[in-house]
């Protein structure tokens, strides 16, 4: 019984050193709700953050900003970084609202909310910035080398033999 206290107290602990929104997306995608809690939604390619989806708060529309898109050419893995991304700068803005295949890109003209919409999406991408933390490299030559003191040890180490009987 202890046990379970010691792991639900761990499980506790590494829950709050993570800032989790909690918002619930599968009432979304079942339809019983008509928007997400999320104002941001933020996609990544790997570990690089691709593009910035905002719906906000006072308006139907739902914008969508990429800061690099990914030139596959009929590949079949399509890479987050080297000579097949393009990177935009200005970054580009769509409507997904009005152009769900995000076909043309919005600009200051076409657009009132142009400036407004880059602008909180910087904001929001500074502050979901300022909350993350890159964790170890898992696949490193550290990580990744034989550990043999980690291992199932029937007997005593480093004497292992294990015999079924």
């Amino acid at each position: 019984m202890n046990e379970l206290r010691i792991i639900s107290v761990c499980v506790c602990v590494c829950a709050l050193l993570r800032i989790l929104d909690g918002h619930d997306l599968l009432p979304l995608m079942e339809g019983k709700i008509k928007r997400s809690k999320h104002e941001f939604m933020f996609h990544y390619c790997g570990v690089h953050l691709s593009a910035v989806r905002w719906h906000p708060p006072d308006s139907d529309s739902v914008f969508k900003v990429h800061f690099f898109t990914a030139n596959c050419n009929g590949t079949q893995t399509c890479l987050c970084h080297g000579d097949i991304i393009t990177h935009h700068d200005p970054p580009l803005v769509f409507d997904v609202t009005s152009d769900p295949s995000e076909a043309v890109p919005l600009t200051a003209e076409s657009e009132a909310r142009h400036g407004e919409v880059l602008q909180r999406v910087r904001d929001a991408v500074q502050e979901h910035q300022r909350t993350l933390t890159l964790p170890e490299n898992q696949l490193s030559w550290p990580n990744a080398l034989w550990k043999p003191w980690l291992q199932p040890c029937c007997g005593v180490f480093p004497f292992c033999s294990c015999s079924e009987t």
